[in-house]
């Protein structure tokens, strides 16, 4: 626990703050343990409003509105636009660091984007007498590859750049096991310690006739009559959380729909309409809205839409299963989509892209994996067959994630995260940890 002398924190996430959930996660955790915390990051997205009004919490929003127009040359100029884009992003960063935000006993810091942060953040760290941490979600380098290809020079240079940088902070959190074997065995970072991503206190799960109140709110909330979401036949609710981003398989999804949709039309007998809504916002989400629009859907109702952090747990309480299509860059990060799900007491069907999922999810007890489109129908026309009369497999799922009762993230944060941040920390001069 941090003592009487005032003891500060910085918490930087150098993209999108609202779209940051395990950052906020961390600023609020702090502050509720007495660290006063400065958190900078990306004005854009809402965040939620506990840690808006948290007075143990300054939050810095940069606007990225001066860079938004490079976007415009991205695609012709990408090395010049990103140089660019990397020194206006670095100069901010370094101004707020040094000048704005008070003087920090320990600099915490998201990774991915590397660039420039990990490096502005270990100057700043360094010149101010703080221990610099870092929160690996996953690795920047692989992201890149996603764009350039795994044999490029500059993704090779990206992960030289990280490995190298990661070498000289203080402390290292990660998202897995197996990110921490990787992180410890092939990069040679030094007692790397894993918090798990874990459902807030807000993601509860909800009764069958609490499911049903809550379906009859969801038309205001989203904005509709009723009509092919909610409508008097009670059609079966899937939903999907995601960023718009290359590492997640939206292309896979909604091949596995058109897919269902036809085996739904040739069956005999009823079958449930379906309504998939898909929260998030992203820079691929007009790309997918296109497809999506092109489709010839009858019983099934994509939608896709963006919710205030308040609502985005409802929509997940009020749900009957939930669709994860991410497929890592990496191969070792988990998504927290996930964890919001199972807290919320949401099975999930799941893209298997690698053994690391299995410290999250167990196939057939929380929910199903898939690696085909076909497979993922298949699995949603068992799963439904005979709702909303009957769903012995759904309800199974349902009863073993109830039975589990997975850790929260004040627990996981307290357990892990505050011993590794603070033993960094306390390292630091004047530090006010004990």
């Amino acid at each position: 626990m941090p003592s009487k002398q005032a003891t500060h924190a910085t918490v930087i996430v150098l993209g999108d703050l609202g779209r940051s959930p395990r950052m906020q996660y961390h600023a609020l955790s702090l502050a509720d343990s007495g660290v006063r915390v400065d958190l900078i990051g990306y004005a854009g997205s809402p965040v939620s409003n506990v840690l808006r009004e948290h007075p143990g919490i300054r939050c810095h929003l940069i606007t990225p509105a001066p860079v938004a127009f490079l976007d415009r040359f991205k695609e012709r100029l990408f090395p010049a636009v990103s140089l660019t884009r990397i020194a206006i992003q670095g100069l901010r960063l370094l101004g707020l660091l040094l000048f704005v935000v008070r003087k920090p006993q320990v600099v915490l810091i998201q990774n991915p984007p590397a660039v420039p942060a990990l490096t502005i953040a270990l100057v700043a760290a360094r010149l101010r007498g703080a221990r610099l941490v870092i929160d690996w979600h996953n690795f920047g380098y692989t992201l890149l590859a996603l764009k350039l290809g795994p044999s490029s020079r500059l993704v090779r240079a990206m992960r030289w750049y990280e490995q190298t940088l990661g070498r000289r902070a203080d402390g290292h959190l990660c998202v897995s096991e197996a990110m921490r074997r990787e992180l410890e065995d092939h990069w040679k970072l030094r007692d790397v310690t894993v918090v798990y991503d874990r459902p807030a206190d807000i993601f509860t799960p909800a009764s069958a006739e609490e499911r049903s109140l809550l379906h009859r709110h969801l038309i205001d909330l989203l904005g509709e009559n009723g009509d092919g979401i909610l409508g008097a036949e009670r059609p079966a609710l899937l939903v999907s959380a995601t960023s718009w981003t290359q590492d997640e398989d939206f292309a896979l999804l909604l091949d596995g729909l058109a897919i269902l949709e036809r085996n739904i039309l040739e069956r005999e007998g009823s079958f449930p309409a379906l309504s998939v809504v898909i929260s998030g916002e992203g820079p691929l989400r007009k790309f997918y809205e296109a497809r999506i629009a092109r489709m010839e859907l009858r019983r099934i109702r994509i939608r896709t839409v963006w919710l205030a952090p308040e609502d985005y747990p409802l929509l997940l309480r009020s749900a009957d299963l939930g669709l994860c299509v991410h497929r890592s860059s990496s191969g070792v990060d988990l998504p927290m989509k996930i964890a919001d799900m199972l807290g919320s007491g949401l099975p999930v069907l799941t893209l298997n892209y690698g053994p690391c999922l299995k410290e999250q999810l167990r196939h057939g007890e929380n929910g199903l994996l898939f690696s085909t489109a076909a497979e993922l129908a298949e699995m949603i026309l068992e799963l439904f067959k005979d709702f909303p009369v009957r769903a012995p497999a759904l309800d199974r799922l349902r009863t073993n994630i109830a039975a589990a009762a997975a850790p929260r993230w004040d627990d996981e944060w307290r357990a892990r995260a505050w011993p590794a941040i603070s033993q960094a920390a306390g390292a630091a001069k004047s530090a006010g940890y004990r």
